[in-house]
């Protein structure tokens, strides 16, 4: 009967209420460049990962100033989020997402649906016989939020200015966490892919699906070893991962082999048991990371600057390779390296200044130039004409772009 009762009520709000996803057409057959950059950054956004114990929570700020909030820790967690929302100066949300039904995400849903008015409520579809999962449902009907169930290749129109996709949305799913939806969240330069509790399963698939380095990854499963595969950790390529979890879990999250696959990529971790609430902040092109065990105290705050110099465009066959500073000052490029990676072919950049949304172009083989925004690496052949990954490297050795 109460299986009956969930899919009856599932069935009724989705049809009533369900229209605020845009739905796009998945390309098969090869893998679906999701981000791109918007030209009006600028704005501050913010990502919270709000330390509920063992569990998720995460606000997003948008710089346009709507609200979402994706899962809400357990049950008893309700109160503490709804407490973080208002200290944020949350009244209003936007958008609630469900990842999937398991306690530990949805249980402090309710206390937030008894509290904040939220305009649009986005559940994975995965139909729970649990408790807890019935009173999210006829909270939201009783108070006739529209209810959607996504599926792959939508979008989420929080604010014109950032793009968040879905990866993965799992009505037909065999289980919970197989069902998580899985977002990923581009502002500009910066990205974060945010899994749920997204098993190895679903990260094949969006391994052969989509394109996934992101700057923030905020690992699978509170860094279980059913998730955060090394070749997903590879692709993704994250700057800063977070690890949401319960200190002295009885789980044993995270596992020590996942910690490490994280460490042997450079990955910065940031984890919730140790260091609390953790804050990202970002124009875009720059990102502020503060971690604070409660809105009063803040004990850390680390400024990092992304370069905002990339490899823009290469042609193997002419030999011309195309460096774009995307960012609203100058860089000194002086020690950089442009590295032909099939041959280990590198080119040191002398004491050149690259101005803000200019591009120069690095020209080699006969036809190599001179001038007027191209400098002559030599007459030789750097690039291989059937494929060869370019890289750049500035001064400290940190590779900022890679094509390939």
């Amino acid at each position: 009967m109460k299986y009956i009762l969930s899919s009856i009520i599932t069935m009724m709000i989705f049809m009533t209420f369900g229209c605020a996803i845009e739905t796009q057409t998945e390309n098969q057959g090869s893998k679906v460049e999701t981000s791109s950059t918007k030209e009006n950054v600028g704005k501050e956004m913010s990502v919270h990962f709000i330390d509920v114990g063992q569990g998720d929570s995460i606000l997003i700020q948008s710089p346009e100033g709507k609200n979402m909030l994706i899962d809400g820790g357990k049950k008893d967690a309700g109160k503490q989020v709804v407490s973080y929302l208002k200290s944020q100066g949350v009244d209003k949300l936007d958008y609630v997402i469900a990842t999937h039904p398991d306690a530990d995400h949805i249980g402090g849903l309710l206390s937030v649906l008894n509290s904040i008015s939220v305009k649009n409520f986005v559940d994975s579809g995965r139909v729970h016989t649990s408790q807890t999962y019935e009173e999210m449902l006829e909270l939201i009907g009783d108070k006739k939020v529209p209810f959607i169930v996504p599926v792959k290749g939508d979008t989420i129109p929080l604010d014109s200015t950032m793009e968040i996709n879905v990866l993965n949305a799992g009505e037909n799913s065999n289980d919970n966490n197989e069902a998580s939806i899985v977002l990923k969240v581009q502002y500009g330069k910066i990205s974060f892919l945010l899994t749920g509790d997204a098993d190895i399963g679903v990260e094949n698939s969006m391994l052969n699906q989509y394109y996934l380095e992101s700057t923030f990854l905020k690992a699978g499963h509170h860094g279980s070893d059913t998730s955060t595969s090394e070749a997903f950790i590879r692709a993704v390529k994250p700057k800063v991962t977070i690890l949401s979890y319960g200190k002295d879990n009885s789980y044993g999250h995270p596992q020590k082999e996942v910690v490490n696959r994280i460490k042997n990529i450079k990955s910065q971790v940031y984890a919730t048991a140790e260091v609390g609430n953790i804050i990202v902040k970002t124009n875009g092109v720059d990102y502020t990371i503060s971690t604070q065990n409660s809105p009063d105290e803040q004990i850390e705050e680390t400024a990092v600057t992304i370069t905002p110099v990339v490899i823009s465009s290469k042609n193997v066959q002419e030999e011309i390779v195309g460096i774009t500073n995307a960012g609203n000052k100058t860089v000194n490029l002086k020690d950089w390296k442009l590295v032909s990676i099939e041959g280990n072919q590198v080119y040191t950049f002398p004491n050149n200044n690259l101005s803000a949304g200019k591009t120069i172009y690095i020209t080699s083989g006969q036809h190599a130039k001179e001038g007027q925004g191209y400098i002559k690496w030599n007459k030789g052949q750097m690039w291989k004409n059937d494929g060869d990954q370019a890289r750049l490297v500035n001064e400290k050795g940190e590779i900022v772009s890679e094509v390939e």
